[in-house]
C-alpha cells in the first residue's frame, strides 16, 4: 500500500520512525539540489504532463498529471517479493536470499550502491540547459519525464544506503548531492557522466546509449542475493525502459526527417546541412562517441572484483536464468586480447570476465536499436546505414585504454589517430553547427524542429499537439 506521507511509498516508512526522519532530514536537501541543479529555467512557472509513480502494480506507476518540476512526488517504492526466492548464482546458489546486509559484504554492497545511485543525478546535471533548445514540447517534455525519473532512481539508493549502512550510508547519501557533473574538484564516479550535453542529438544518443548501459547494470543488480536491492532496481527497469524509448526513437526521428531531406534533394548528402538536417556522419560521430563511453562503464574486460562479486552473490549476469551454470567455477571465456600490437584469443576464468559477459549483452542489444534504425533508412529506398563501431575504438577502461584503434579495430599511430579523430568522433565544427539548428526553442503544440520528424503517436493517447508544457498564467 502507498502511504499519504511527506514521502510518498510503499515500503512502511511510517512504521519506521527512525527511517522516516533521517529520509525527511535528507528531503529539503534533495529539494535544494533539485532548484539548483535541475531542468534550468522551468523550475518556478510551468506545468508538465508527467507520469507519477502511486503504486508497482501496472494501474498505479503510470498516473499522469499537469504537476510543476519541484512538486513532483519523488517517492520510495520496491517492486513486490518473490515468495521463497532463493541466491540465483555464484558460491551460496539456492540458499535462501538476504534481507539484511552480511557484515562481510558491507563494503562492497556499499560501493555498488553509491556507483549507481552517483549515475542518477550526474545526468539530470547534464541535461539541465536542454530546455531552453528543445524541438517541440511532446520533447520537452520528454526530457522532463526522463529528469524526474532520474531523480526518483536517486531516492531508491538513497533509502538503500539509509536503510542498510548506517553513518556511512548517511554521508554517503550526502555526497551523492555534493558532486557535479564535470566539476573539476569534486566530479561525478563515472567518466561518461562527467561529458556536457548541450544539444538534443547528444542527449537523445546519451537516453539511447548510456541509459541502456543501466538497463545492463540494474538488470545485474536485480539478480543481487540482498533481496531488497533486487526489488528495488527491478522496479527501477521498468521506467529505465522509458528513457531508452526517448533516446531511440529520437534518433529514428532525427533519421526520417534526414532521409525526407536527402530524397528531396537528391545527390549531394551536404545539402542536409545545408537544409537544416543532420547529416549521417554527424550522425554517426554521436553514435560512435557514446557508444565507446557506455561501453568503458562495464568496466575492464578482466576483472577481479567482477568475479568476487559473482562469486559472492551481489552481482550476478543480466537474465541469469537462461544460463546452465550459475556457479561457473570452472567455465573459461575466450576473450580477445592486445598484446603487442596484436590480438590474441586466451582463455579467461569465467568468473573474472563477467563484466565482458554483461558488455556482450549490451553490445548486442545496441546492435538491435542500430539495425532498427537502419531500417528507416531502407524503408525510404537508401543506401546509407548507421553502425556500431569495434569495441576498441575510442576505450579509455580496460585493456584497449591507451591505444588507439580505427572504427574497425584496426591500430593506429598517435599520429594517425590525431589526424583523423574528426572523422570519427564529434568535432568542434560539428557542435557549432548543432548549436545553430538548435539556437531557438520551439514551444508551440504540434511543431517541431526542422531537423527531426514528429512521433507517431502523442503520450498516454493524447494527441500530438497536446500542450504538454504549459506556463502558468
Amino acid at each position: 500500500m502507498i502511504s499519504s506521507e511527506r514521502i510518498p511509498n510503499n515500503v512502511g516508512l511510517a512504521d519506521n520512525r527512525r527511517l522516516q526522519r533521517a529520509l525527511e532530514h535528507w528531503q529539503p536537501k534533495y529539494l535544494e539540489w533539485w532548484h539548483d541543479m535541475g531542468p534550468a529555467g522551468f523550475q518556478e512557472h510551468h506545468q508538465v504532463y508527467l507520469r507519477t509513480v502511486i503504486s508497482v502494480d501496472p494501474d498505479g506507476w503510470a498516473h499522469f498529471e499537469m504537476v510543476r518540476l519541484p512538486e513532483y512526488r519523488w517517492g520510495i517504492f520496491l517492486a513486490d517479493p518473490v515468495v521463497d526466492r532463493t541466491i540465483g548464482f555464484g558460491d551460496m546458489y539456492g540458499d535462501p536470499v538476504w534481507q539484511e546486509v552480511p557484515g562481510e559484504f558491507r563494503n562492497p554492497l556499499r560501493r555498488l550502491i553509491v556507483t549507481q545511485g552517483d549515475t542518477e543525478p550526474a545526468s539530470v546535471e547534464q541535461q539541465r540547459e536542454l530546455g531552453s533548445r528543445c524541438p517541440s514540447l511532446y520533447d520537452l517534455r520528454n526530457l522532463f519525464q526522463v529528469n524526474v525519473e532520474e531523480g526518483r532512481h536517486l531516492w531508491a539508493m538513497v533509502y538503500l544506503l539509509h536503510s542498510y549502512f548506517g553513518k556511512d550510508g548517511r554521508d554517503e547519501a550526502e555526497d551523492l548531492l555534493a558532486r557535479r557533473s564535470g566539476n573539476t574538484d569534486r566530479p561525478r564516479i563515472l567518466e561518461a557522466f562527467n561529458q556536457p550535453i548541450d544539444n538534443w542529438l547528444d542527449f537523445f544518443m546519451f537516453t539511447m546509449f548510456t541509459d541502456r548501459d543501466g538497463k545492463s547494470q540494474l538488470m545485474s543488480l536485480s539478480e543481487s542475493s540482498l533481496d531488497p536491492l533486487s526489488r528495488t532496481t527491478r522496479f527501477m527497469l521498468t521506467e529505465e525502459a522509458h528513457h531508452m524509448f526517448v533516446g531511440e526513437t529520437g534518433v529514428a526521428r532525427i533519421i526520417e526527417r534526414t532521409c525526407e531531406i536527402l530524397k528531396a534533394t537528391p545527390g549531394v548528402a551536404e545539402d542536409v546541412r545545408a537544409k537544416g538536417g543532420i547529416d549521417l556522419p554527424t550522425l554517426q560521430k554521436h553514435l560512435n562517441y557514446w557508444f565507446s563511453l557506455s561501453l568503458d562503464l562495464h568496466g575492464s574486460e578482466v576483472s577481479s572484483n567482477a568475479a568476487t562479486y559473482f562469486g559472492n552473490g551481489l552481482k550476478g549476469r543480466a537474465q541469469e536464468e537462461a544460463y546452465e551454470d550459475h556457479r561457473v567455477l570452472d567455465s573459461i571465456y575466450p576473450m580477445a586480447m592486445h598484446e603487442e600490437d596484436r590480438v590474441v584469443t586466451k582463455d579467461v576464468p569465467m568468473r573474472n570476465a563477467m563484466n565482458e559477459v554483461l558488455r556482450d549483452w549490451y553490445v548486442g542489444d545496441c546492435a538491435s536499436g542500430v539495425a532498427r534504425w537502419n531500417k528507416i533508412f531502407e524503408r525510404h529506398g537508401l543506401s546509407d546505414r548507421l553502425r556500431l563501431p569495434d569495441r576498441k575504438f575510442h576505450r579509455g577502461i580496460g585493456m584497449y585504454s591507451g591505444f588507439r584503434f580505427d572504427p574497425d579495430g584496426r591500430p593506429l599511430s598517435e599520429a594517425a589517430w590525431a589526424r583523423r579523430r574528426d572523422e570519427w568522433l564529434p568535432s568542434e565544427e560539428d557542435k557549432k553547427f548543432l548549436r545553430s539548428i538548435m539556437a531557438e526553442p520551439i514551444f508551440e503544440p504540434g511543431i517541431f524542429a526542422n531537423y527531426i520528424a514528429p512521433p507517431r503517436r502523442g503520450i498516454n493517447r493524447m494527441p500530438i499537439n497536446f500542450e504538454y508544457v504549459r506556463t502558468e498564467e
